[in-house]
């Protein structure tokens, strides 16, 4: 077999493997955790379908890329949930390693390629990678809310976590970061979200 064809298809099977990297979150009507392929399926057709929403005009095919490689790396590197903070200081470590042990398999012209795309991803700084990352984080965000918010009791998660986190949606869409925050409202009322503190009311 030609050595290109045989680097493409070795990395197409190591890529299999994050179907098996469960995340934190549970899939919409209490289901099981979902797995970070899963997750990158339904980002990247999020962005797909929302990319009117978009604070700036974006390549759309460039963000659902990035959207299905943003995190192949966790194959190496383990999921890291967003509110782990103790994880979340060695992540980039773990997850720079990572990149290059698994995109060293593919030829070198692709291997340059996604790792220029996930490093774009990572760095936030383009309007596509922007706009992914609004994905990145309304889709956990509409999968806890549909599930009665069991994920944020569960971790005990408070306002400050959860808008920390989503302040990179509003550099990607403006529009969208309003349904969040919309939702995040909704379940600090509801109670499922822990408020900056107990007089603080929505």
């Amino acid at each position: 077999m030609d050595e290109r064809l045989q680097k493409q298809l070795d990395f197409i099977l190591e890529i299999d493997k994050e179907k098996n990297i469960f995340r934190q979150t549970h899939l919409s009507g209490h289901g099981r955790r979902e797995n970070d392929a899963e997750h990158a399926w339904h980002m990247a057709i999020m962005a797909y379908l929302l990319r009117e929403y978009a604070n700036e005009p974006v390549e759309i095919g460039r963000v659902m890329l990035m959207c299905l490689i943003h995190d192949i790396v966790e194959i190496e590197a383990g999921d890291t949930y967003a509110y782990d903070e103790a994880g979340l200081k060695t992540q980039k470590a773990r997850e720079d390693a990572a990149k290059e042990k698994i995109y060293s398999l593919l030829p070198e012209d692709q291997r340059g390629e996604l790792i220029a795309l996930f490093d774009e991803f990572e760095a936030n700084e383009t309007p596509e990678a922007r706009y992914a990352h609004a994905m990145d984080n309304l889709q956990p965000l509409l999968l806890n809310d549909s599930n009665g918010g069991g994920d944020w009791t569960g971790h005990q998660v408070t306002a400050e976590q959860v808008y920390r986190r989503q302040s990179k949606t509003a550099l990607g869409s403006r529009t969208l970061f309003e349904v969040s925050d919309a939702i995040i409202r909704k379940n600090i009322r509801e109670g499922r979200i822990r408020p900056y503190s107990e007089e603080q009311k929505f």
